[in-house]
């Protein structure tokens, strides 16, 4: 088992910066990959951007591309997602996730473990 807990949402305002932190526990050494996705009112959940934990990979949405950096922290076995130049169309609940053996970063589906999700609201 793996256990996330997210933290640091919050609002902000347009053209603001957020950093959202996801630490990780249980059994880490068994994790791939760590993603974030986000899901907004009556939208499906969609990927955000992920990173290998061992190798340091980053993958990132096209809409997020420039505007949010991902890393992680292996001795604090933390995940962080870097947003800057928000936009309203980023308010969402952000969900942090981990990957155990899928390989892929981009679905949903694939990823074992989730997080309980942090707001992120972007006010125009």
């Amino acid at each position: 088992q793996v256990q996330l807990v997210e933290s640091g949402g919050g609002l902000v305002q347009t053209g603001g910066s957020l950093r959202l932190s996801c630490a990780a526990s249980g059994r880490t050494n068994r994790v791939y990959a760590m993603g974030w996705f986000r899901q907004a009112p009556g939208k499906e959940r969609e990927f955000v951007a992920a990173i290998t934990w061992s190798g340091g990979l980053t993958y990132y949405a096209d809409s997020v591309k420039g505007r949010f950096t991902i890393s992680r922290d292996n001795a604090k076995n933390t995940v962080y997602l870097q947003m800057n130049s928000l936009k309203p169309e980023d308010t969402a609940t952000y969900y942090c996730a981990a990957e155990i053996s899928s390989r892929i970063v981009y679905r949903a589906r694939d990823y074992d473990y989730w997080g309980q999700g942090t707001q992120v609201t972007v006010s125009s």
